[in-house]
């Protein structure tokens, strides 16, 4: 079993991730971390969600589906950028552990 605690960093990654490409919902996003061997419940995706947008890195919009409201959520300009910046640190990270130059 992950440590969620310690991959937390990775989870939003992903969220990141998938979020500046289309824009995401809950059980999409939980379904695509669950297919990567996170278990994330919805008590702990949602406040990642909600943090993330509160600190500028998604913006969020709702679109009613199937007679319910579902919340969506896109990589705002500032969470593309951490995304790029991060990237670079995921290549630093996998060129010294993984490949161990």
């Amino acid at each position: 079993m992950l440590d969620r605690g310690f991959f937390l960093g990775f989870i939003k990654i992903h969220i990141l991730y998938h979020a500046s490409k289309e824009p995401i919902f809950g059980v999409q996003i939980a379904e695509e971390l669950a297919r990567h061997g996170y278990s994330i419940s919805p008590g702990t995706l949602y406040p990642i969600l909600h943090r993330l947008e509160k600190e500028g890195y998604l913006e969020r919009s709702s679109k009613v589906v199937n007679g319910r409201v579902r919340k969506y959520y896109q990589a705002t300009a500032k969470g593309k950028l951490v995304l790029e910046q991060s990237k670079k640190k995921i290549k630093e990270l996998v060129d010294e552990v993984i490949e161990e130059k």
